[in-house]
């Protein structure tokens, strides 16, 4: 692994950024051919910045990419960049620009991107929190193919995922739908082996902070055209037939799921909640619009809250 290469520049401006990037490809052998895409991270503050930055650098070992975080200050106080470059070690396979807005800078974060956006490569936009109402009107938003954002932490997360259909465009995203990949999957199966009966109801529960679940809720809803309910409890999705419920159920905080089948012993599956940097990476392999997550919001609306 290449040893870490962590470059200060308080105080600054775009155009010295580039010229110390050049710099760096000079002296250090960092490269830019390879990188298959651009991620712009978009942080509320400073503080925030470091489990983002973790989190996509994790990403980018699948997707060597250039990141770039906007991390917001005080827009009320004095105009100011401050920039930090990173490349090699922890970095990942990722070239990571740190640009620490301050005063007007806040209000003009596109102008702050596009000098650093690699040409002919994709962008994809993350706000791991705080995302704008309607993220493909957003100003980075606009620059972007993929827009990744996050209901699990809105202050309000069963409002967020909720309000997410008003806004979509083709390109949106929301982790809380890539955590529930592997609970889809478990499902899917489960309805894949005999007897094939229709699905008459299903029950989600769950907590009622957690987005995952009603998204999970809505895609039922969508694919079943049966009714759905989701309720507050225990963590458990019931999908009822003629002869006989599936479930699936598993410790809020644990790592194994159970399966069971009328009359049948149950099945034990890993089923760890996943973590942020699983999710991220997951959504940058497709650069297309998610028609699946479409329908899943559009179901939420089907869903019938008890």
């Amino acid at each position: 692994m290449a040893a870490s290469v962590i470059v200060d520049m308080p105080d600054t401006d775009t155009q010295a950024i580039n010229k110390r990037l050049v710099k760096l490809r000079e002296t250090s052998g960092v490269v830019t051919v390879g990188r298959v895409l651009t991620l712009v991270v978009c942080t509320l503050d400073s503080s925030e910045a470091e489990d983002a930055i973790a989190a996509a650098n994790d990403a980018s070992r699948e997707h060597p990419c250039r990141v770039i975080v906007l991390a917001r200050g005080d827009r009320f106080a004095e105009t100011k960049l401050d920039a930090q470059i990173r490349v090699g070690g922890d970095a990942g396979a990722a070239e990571v620009i740190v640009l620490r807005l301050q005063g007007e800078l806040v209000n003009h974060e596109s102008s702050m991107v596009i000098p650093f956006l690699l040409a002919d490569t994709p962008v994809v936009a993350w706000w791991p929190r705080g995302a704008p109402q309607v993220p493909s009107q957003d100003s980075v938003g606009r620059l972007a193919i993929r827009r990744i954002t996050d209901s699990t932490f809105a202050a309000d997360p069963q409002a967020a995922i909720k309000g997410r259909l008003a806004s979509y465009a083709d390109g949106d995203s929301d982790l809380a739908w890539s955590r529930v990949t592997f609970w889809r999957a478990l499902l899917a199966s489960a309805l894949d082996e005999p007897p094939f009966e229709p699905v008459e109801s299903v029950t989600v529960s769950g907590l009622s902070e957690e987005p995952a679940l009603d998204i999970l809720a809505g895609w039922l809803a969508a694919r079943l055209g049966c009714p759905v309910r989701r309720q507050t409890g225990d963590l458990r999705v019931e999908l009822h037939r003629a002869s006989g419920p599936i479930a699936i159920t598993r410790p809020q905080t644990g790592r194994t799921a159970t399966l069971t089948r009328a009359g049948e012993p149950g099945q034990r599956f890993a089923l760890a909640r996943r973590e942020t940097n699983d999710c991220l990476a997951e959504e940058l392999r497709r650069l297309d619009s998610d028609e699946i997550y479409a329908e899943a919001l559009a179901g939420i609306e089907k869903v019938i809250y008890e």
